[in-house]
This record gives C-alpha cells, sequence and structure tokens, in this order.
C-alpha cells in the first residue's frame, strides 16, 4: 500500500511552540543524569536518553546550552544515568528545577568507586565515558560509552508524557 504524499497537507515552518506541543505527545523514560568535574556534584532531568549502537555500547542524550549544568557536564569525562522509578517524581522535579542545591537533603545520593554521583533508590544507572559532544542548536548532543551498569530487580519506570508524570 503506498500513500500519496499528496493527502497530507502542506508542510510548513514549525514554531517552538508547535514543536513542543508535539512532543509533548511523545512519552519519553525519565532519567536523572549526574556528573562531577571537579567542582562538586551537578544533574539534570532529561527524557532524551537513545541507545545508539550495540558493539560498542554507546546512548545519546541531549542538554540545552542554557542549563546550569551544561558547563560541568562539558568538562567531566563520565557521567552517571540515574533510571527514575514510577515514584520518584519529586526526584525528577528537583533535578528540573533551576536554581536550588538538587543534592541536599531530601537527596539520597552516593559516589562510585570512581567518583561519580549517583542517585540513592533508583531502578538501575549506566556510568558512561563521554565519547563526544555534538553541538545542535540550542542544545549539545553527549554520545557516551556504557563503561559499568547496574539494573534493580524490579521497578517500575517513570515516565513523562503531555506535561506530566506517569508509571505503567
Amino acid at each position: 500500500m503506498s500513500i500519496s504524499l499528496s493527502s497530507y497537507p502542506a508542510a510548513s515552518l514549525v514554531e517552538p511552540a508547535r514543536f513542543k506541543q508535539i512532543f509533548r505527545a511523545y512519552p519519553g523514560g525519565v532519567v536523572v543524569v549526574t556528573a562531577d568535574s571537579g567542582a562538586g556534584p551537578v544533574g539534570f532531568t532529561a527524557t532524551s536518553l537513545t541507545s545508539v549502537s550495540l558493539e560498542p555500547p554507546l546512548v545519546s542524550f541531549g542538554i540545552a546550552n542554557s542549563s546550569s549544568s551544561w558547563p560541568h557536564l562539558e568538562r567531566a569525562g563520565s557521567v552517571v544515568v540515574n533510571f527514575l522509578g514510577s515514584v520518584q517524581e519529586d526526584l525528577a522535579r528537583r533535578f528540573a528545577t533551576s536554581g536550588v542545591d538538587r543534592f541536599a537533603a531530601p537527596t539520597r545520593w552516593h559516589r562510585l568507586p570512581q567518583g561519580e554521583p549517583v542517585l540513592d533508590g533508583v531502578t538501575g544507572w549506566l556510568r558512561l565515558t563521554v565519547e563526544q559532544l555534538v553541538p545542535a542548536g540550542d542544545a549539545h548532543i553527549v554520545v557516551a560509552r556504557v563503561a559499568e551498569a547496574w539494573q534493580a530487580e524490579d521497578g517500575r519506570p517513570l515516565l513523562f508524557h503531555n506535561g506530566a508524570y506517569h508509571s505503567l
């Protein structure tokens, strides 16, 4: 079955508000990316995590150039992707909030043997070594190699869809 392109309305320049609206309808898993480039731990909430390659194991995620975490992440050689569980909406919101100490109580966290900050109680995490920082519009795409992984026995993921957090 073929579909004629003429059956679709003509495409037009997509304004930022429309672009955001379209992606609000696309659900994403919620993670918190953490790092420490030597000035203390930083982190931010993301839904842009993507598996890129199996051999070698590579992932990517996006970070806005305007993010307070970007200057630190740009200098970090490694990061941790923390997979949030369905009961961790408060943690997702804390790491998405500007101007707060995201690692202060009630956030529970510790350092891996290599020094990276990792959040306690998550459903899993990946320790990554940064391979590439790719400029992309008003953001950067980070491509990183999975160096170590941990996953809880059970755990329901936290999802983000239509401007709200959800669980399966």
